[in-house]
């Protein structure tokens, strides 16, 4: 069973970084999910509803809202659909300006006392969630490998977390010469967080030249994916 202690979430950095979101008016069941997607990387409806207690159109809504405004990434179909925090729900900047953010937080401290107060109802996630979580990438792990040829999967299985760089650069330009990638997939591929492989694998490969985005336009499209640069061929001669 996974824990989440909401008093200890709830810290001025916390106020400081929710009210990034201020200007789209998250209700406190929103609020909840926002910090244990930050936290657990993942959230469905099920989740959701234990969370906040609310029916099953509610929480499909208000993920759907919170999806729409830029905050999660829808993944799945169906029963299987659950969501996964986006690049601007991760990297948002704390203000920089401490009177500002001190004015614009009050409002949301306020909103959040209630959840503070509580902590002792809202100390746990439903049991089993981060079991489910673990099961699913599992699935999606083995789905994925299941894709690539005998001998590039039997690769990418036996990459660890020690791996060489060099060797984990080399795999990843491989697979994605077979079809575009999303950074989701690559990190479950490989087993790694998608923000690390983008800032230790994704980006020096497209210093190198090596992959490009599809979509280089929008680099923070939620749909963005990678493929392999092909070189050019040579001239045959005559």
């Amino acid at each position: 069973m996974a824990r989440y202690f909401f008093h200890h979430f709830l810290g001025a950095e916390d106020i400081a970084w929710l009210a990034q979101f201020k200007d789209l008016h998250l209700s406190e069941d929103e609020v909840k999910a926002l910090i244990v997607v930050r936290e657990a990387g993942a959230i469905n409806n099920g989740t959701y509803r234990e969370l906040t207690k609310v029916d099953t159109l509610t929480a499909s809504q208000s993920l759907r809202r919170l999806r729409d405004a830029g905050l999660l990434a829808q993944k799945g179909r169906g029963s299987a659909t659950y969501y996964v925090p986006t690049e601007r729900l991760l990297d948002s900047g704390l203000c920089s300006n401490p009177e500002a953010l001190s004015s614009e937080s009050e409002g949301l401290s306020t909103k959040l006392d209630g959840l503070s107060t509580k902590a002792g109802a809202l100390s746990t996630t439903p049991e089993g969630v981060s079991a489910m979580l673990a099961n699913e990438q599992d699935a999606q792990h083995k789905a994925l490998l299941n894709e690539l040829p005998g001998s590039l999967a039997a690769r990418i299985g036996a990459i660890g977390q020690r791996h060489p760089p060099g060797e984990v650069c080399d795999a990843i330009v491989e697979v994605c010469r077979l079809r575009d990638w999303r950074a989701e997939e690559l990190a479950i591929l490989l087993q790694r967080h998608s923000r690390y492989l983008r800032n230790n694998y994704l980006r020096p490969l497209m210093r190198d030249g090596r992959l490009a985005m599809t979509n280089p336009n929008e680099p923070s499209d939620p749909q963005q994916a990678y493929r392999a640069v092909v070189a050019d061929q040579p001239d045959l001669p005559a």
